[in-house]
């Protein structure tokens, strides 16, 4: 496990989780190697903990999300806190409100803890300074998405036990996905290459000084690959002249059973959610080395840590 790496942290120690930027190895590990505890409690036949029992947490979601909004509603159940869930549409926002103003009476009701996706960037900072709610950023636009990241990499840590030296390929809409920039900072904390492949206009500019090798040949990206990870075309958030159709994208980047059987120990994942056909043939979705579903189970368990995490980090004291 992770301890590998470098020595564990043995306690949080941030007020919040805005992104990996601010964090290095050994807190990242720290938050593994407390997932490994809660995966287990996962198995057991009552999934349920007293561990946040009188803690509330709102659930302050500004994007449309499934797979996220629910990973975090089951952590935070299984931990027995207390849950308030919010959508923009239909609310005060949708009627003028601003971001601060939604900030402050959320705190006026008392709400320990808050979890944020919303479109623009550093929004989880701003509220961060602006309320006395700890904020776990659950996605903010093109900037960070740590838990997906956190997840991806304890995922990885099942099937590879030392990641230094694993090699990793990022393929697809780089320039739109704030799982790529996350993946990339904690994958390379903890000692992995990571290369990025994708059409020109999905890389970002200098894409290199990311400290990752780049590549537009699919090919080059999955020589002596251990891990593919395909990220989900960013439709809604780009123009769609980036690329000249659907279909040619995924005739030069989409991993197809050819590519598993060119490399025979390379394992898929994805952040999903998937379009099959694109990102990945529905073949590869569905083969006995895609751990696309080991992701969505292990994501739970990941965000039962960063919510057990910082709230012992608050009850020492800040």
């Amino acid at each position: 496990m992770p301890a590998t790496q470098q020595e564990t942290a043995t306690q949080w120690p941030h007020r919040h989780l805005l992104g990996l930027a601010g964090c290095n190895a050994a807190e990242v590990s720290l938050i593994l190697e407390t997932a490994k505890e809660f995966r287990a409690v996962l198995e057991r036949p009552i999934r349920r903990v007293p561990t946040l029992r009188g803690i509330t947490i709102c659930n302050l979601f500004f994007e449309p999300s499934t797979r996220t909004r629910l990973s975090f509603e089951l952590a935070e159940k299984r931990l027995s806190a207390d849950i308030v869930n919010f959508s923009s549409k239909g609310s005060s926002v949708s009627k003028g409100e601003s971001l601060l103003d939604t900030a402050r009476n959320i705190e006026a009701m008392k709400v320990d803890m808050v979890v944020v996706r919303h479109r623009s960037p550093g929004v989880p900072h701003f509220l961060g300074r602006s309320t006395r709610a700890q904020i776990i950023n659950a996605g903010d636009g093109q900037h960070e998405h740590p838990t997906q990241a956190l997840l991806d990499l304890f995922t990885l840590y099942e099937h590879h036990r030392d990641l230094r030296g694993l090699r990793i390929a990022i393929v697809g809409d780089i320039v739109h996905s704030r799982v790529a920039r996350s993946n990339i900072l904690g994958l390379r904390m903890l000692g992995a290459h990571v290369t990025v492949c994708g059409p020109p206009t999905l890389l970002p500019h200098r894409a290199d000084a990311l400290g990752v090798r780049v590549t537009h040949r699919l090919d080059e990206a999955l020589e002596g690959c251990d891990v593919v990870m395909a990220l989900r075309m960013q439709l809604e958030r780009q123009n769609l002249s980036l690329i000249p159709s659907i279909r040619e994208y995924h005739a030069l980047y989409g991993i197809r059973p050819d590519h598993l059987r060119r490399n025979v120990d390379m394992l898929v994942m994805h952040p999903g959610p998937v379009n099959r056909g694109v990102e990945l043939a529905s073949e590869v979705v569905d083969h006995e080395r895609s751990i696309i579903l080991d992701q969505v189970t292990n994501g739970v368990a990941v965000r039962m840590a960063v919510l057990y995490l910082l709230a012992t980090a608050e009850q020492r004291g800040w």
